[in-house]
């Protein structure tokens, strides 16, 4: 009896999370604070196993210095740069306060709930304001938007986390996190989960560059090989396409490793670490951004973006064919110069143009379709003579992918 009561139990636990061979789903992580050159100095061997089986890129955070998308290298900013594949002056959370997002740019969690609303999100975080404002869970701005597990709020909870001056509260409560995420996917496996973990910026910011803060990067990596262990269960013991990708949201200052916030190299230095397969040429022989994540997941979890929402992601995806990145334009005289990077041979590219951008405001933009030119080009001179504006928003759309960029005069 006892034997047919723990089977049914078992049963009852799995059952939800095997339903389907094959099925894809994602697990992305943000560590916090931790400069690319720390990872080599201090080792991590659970992350290189994760490598190994897909890649390591340094990657960058910050927007492109100097423009209109230069972005402060501040925690929650960055994590909204992941989350919406947008730099700040689309996803307008500028610092920490996360004073007024602006929901037009949908998360990948948005996109996802939408388009396969019977799937599961989980969120498992350190930060409760990750869930409650950068997602906006349960918010009308969000169409009500909820996730359907959540583990977070823990730093709220000085009964069972009291707080401490040398913040081991936090490292308790990364914990916490990472030990119902272990059990969360192996038992439930949502189709796509956020983990966030905060100790290691905590220590950064206490102690810089040193020993505190690289004994805080060994135990994420710690953490990393549970998480990594609970995926491999998953796909050994369901046969699910499982995409996990690890990240940081920004590096440190060059003077002590203490502080972060500016435009340095080392401040917008980050890294992604992923079990991906098929990366493509934007991970392998470029530099990678934060807002490439957010495409790469989708295409992972067959989402698509409706025209006017792609036409928004600044991203571009890191698997899979890709037609062209890196935009460049400047007006010249009564013409638009665009360039891109052509990567896969194949279709052309369509050049839209809008002057307006009513799109942050939740309107469509009127965009015109100025020609089409083989994306091998990789240039085309457009005349907009007959569209006079201090503004021009552009859209090029590839056989496999899209990329824009604003020019402003």
């Amino acid at each position: 009896m006892l034997r047919t009561l723990a089977f049914l139990f078992l049963f009852s636990v799995l059952t939800p999370a095997m339903a389907q061979k094959g099925a894809k789903k994602v697990l992305f992580v943000i560590v916090d604070g931790i400069a690319p050159d720390v990872l080599k100095k201090v080792g991590t061997p659970r992350l290189d196993a994760i490598a190994k089986q897909g890649g390591f890129a340094a990657a960058y955070v910050g927007g492109e210095r100097k423009t209109y998308s230069q972005t402060p290298t501040i925690s929650a900013v960055g994590y909204n740069s992941l989350l919406t594949g947008t730099w700040v002056n689309k996803h307008n959370v500028w610092g920490n306060d996360i004073k007024d997002p602006n929901y037009h740019y949908w998360t990948i969690f948005r996109f996802f709930k939408e388009q396969y609303p019977a799937k599961k999100a989980a969120v498992f975080s350190t930060w409760l304001d990750n869930r409650t404002k950068l997602l906006g869970d349960g918010l009308p701005q969000t169409d009500h938007l909820r996730m359907d597990y959540f583990f977070d709020g823990f730093e709220l909870d000085t009964l069972h986390f009291p707080h401490d001056k040398e913040s081991q509260y936090i490292h308790r409560i990364d914990e916490k996190v990472v030990d119902t995420a272990d059990e969360y996917i192996r038992t439930q496996a949502p189709d796509l989960s956020w983990v966030y973990l905060e100790y290691t910026d905590d220590m950064g910011h206490r102690y810089g560059d040193a020993e505190p803060y690289y004994a805080a990067i060994r135990m994420m990596d710690e953490q990393m090989g549970r998480l990594w262990q609970a995926i491999e269960y998953r796909k050994k013991t369901t046969g699910e396409d499982w995409l996990m990708v690890v990240t940081t949201d920004h590096g440190r200052d060059f003077q002590t490793g203490k502080n972060h916030g500016g435009q340095s190299d080392r401040e917008r230095s980050t890294w992604i670490v992923t079990n991906a397969t098929g990366l493509n040429a934007a991970f392998t022989q470029a530099t990678p951004a934060i807002v490439d994540i957010m495409p790469t997941i989708a295409r992972h979890l067959d989402v698509t973006f409706p025209k006017q929402q792609a036409f928004e992601v600044d991203g571009v995806p890191l698997t899979g064919r890709l037609s062209l990145s890196q935009p460049k334009a400047e007006k010249t005289g009564k013409s638009l110069s665009i360039q891109w990077k052509a990567h896969n041979p194949e279709g052309k590219v369509k050049i839209w143009i809008s002057t307006t951008n009513y799109f942050e405001e939740g309107k469509p933009d009127r965009y015109l379709l100025m020609g089409e030119v083989p994306v091998t080009e990789g240039k085309a001179m457009i005349d907009v003579s007959r569209l006079p504006s201090s503004y021009y928003k552009i859209a090029l759309e590839g056989q496999y992918n899209t990329v824009n960029r604003w020019v402003l005069e």
